[in-house]
């Protein structure tokens, strides 16, 4: 499915990609990209040359029937792993299962702000991907979308074809700059200079708060 699914969803859109040749062919490594839209986790695996993991809503994979069954097909097709967000462990539980993807010198998705933006500004990172960074010793690839917002609007019941860009930046190399510092400053340095490269890349306005996922 995998094989099959990125080329597909890149011939429909025909996103424009830029900065490919800065994404490790092997090894592990972390791709933390800005947030707009829930499709996001779909259109980096489409355009990125490599299988990137991405942590998504297990109710996506407990579905029954042929819909559930195609839910299934289709999520794990595009290399997403089931996470409970509304388990009070839920965060630590995906700090464990991305530490366990990376050391299997796989790539992972992640989205620093925690959850999509609704205004369109760059919120402030937590600081989850630096953790991962510093405690598996993997490069960060910055990720810049823009466009992805428009894919399919609050109200629209199907995905529209839109004008969409994803960036790859330079990757950051962490490993031995943040030796002797206390690790609650490494990982806030580590985060901001993450966020840094992700705004330089997309232009967004700075929120300068944390984003919250909204009272469903």
């Amino acid at each position: 499915m995998h094989a099959v699914l990125p080329p597909a969803l890149k011939a429909i859109w025909r996103p424009t990609i830029r900065g490919l040749e800065h994404v490790p062919r092997s090894g592990g490594v972390i791709l933390a990209s800005n947030h707009l839209s829930f499709v996001d986790s779909v259109v980096i695996p489409t355009v990125a040359p490599r299988k990137v993991v991405f942590l998504t809503k297990s109710d996506y994979f407990t579905g029954s029937g042929l819909k559930g069954l195609a839910s299934r097909v289709w999520f794990e097709g595009l290399g997403m792993l089931p996470v409970d967000r509304d388990d009070s462990r839920a965060a630590i539980a995906s700090l464990d299962i991305a530490l366990e993807v990376l050391g299997r010198g796989e790539a992972f998705g992640i989205y620093p702000e925690g959850t999509r933006s609704r205004d369109g500004r760059l919120y402030r990172g937590r600081t989850g991907v630096a953790h991962l960074a510093l405690t598996a010793g993997v490069p960060v690839v910055p990720v810049g979308l823009t466009g992805t917002q428009h894919v399919q609007p609050v109200g629209s019941r199907r995905p529209r074809v839109v004008p969409i860009t994803v960036e790859f930046g330079a990757p950051i190399d962490f490993r031995g700059r943040f030796d002797g510092v206390p690790s609650g400053r490494a990982r806030r340095e580590a985060t901001d200079e993450v966020m840094a490269a992700i705004q330089r890349i997309t232009g967004q306005v700075e929120a300068g708060i944390y984003n919250e996922r909204p009272v469903e």
